[in-house]
């Protein structure tokens, strides 16, 4: 026998509850269940708390989430328009912060933003770069939570 779609589903097999509101679960269509739940995502998300639903990963929580990263980038990156492209890079992706040539030979900056921005750009720093740049290394360091940004841009400092 088929449960009736528009009753609890703790009440159809033999009509008693066996849910922990036993009360609450006479009778009451499945749909009010589902308002109900839809009610306390509702609330909770303006109390800054995250659902998850099934098969969602953590990554959207984590992008709300603003981080500061200090950065140095060695190899060939001077002289190839790298804090030209680190710039422009961290502009498409929303992030502020700074980059500058050491007088080391490396070039170094600070990032700021969404975290799964700022992991994007991590990658880029490590992987990409400018076209004719060659990156040995990448260092991160000092990486902190804040909470706010620190920079209105993404700056190039001579």
């Amino acid at each position: 026998m088929l449960p009736d779609p528009g009753v609890c589903p703790s009440l159809a097999k033999d009509r008693a509850p066996r849910c922990a509101l036993e009360s609450f679960c006479r009778r009451i269509p499945v749909s009010a269940h589902l308002a109900g739940v839809g009610l306390l995502i509702a609330f909770l998300s303006t109390l800054g708390c995250f659902v998850r639903a099934p098969g969602m990963s953590m990554n959207m929580a984590e992008g709300d989430t603003l981080i500061s990263v200090d950065y140095e980038i060695f190899g060939k990156v001077q002289g190839v328009f790298f804090r030209k492209y680190t710039q422009a890079e961290g502009k498409k992706l929303g992030l502020v912060g700074w980059v500058q040539n050491t007088d080391q030979g490396t070039v170094q900056g600070q990032l700021q933003g969404p975290i799964s921005k700022v992991r994007h750009m991590q990658e880029w720093l490590e992987t990409r770069g400018s076209p004719k740049s060659h990156i040995d290394r990448a260092n991160f360091r000092n990486e902190k939570v804040i909470v706010k940004l620190d920079y209105s841009d993404f700056q190039i400092v001579k």
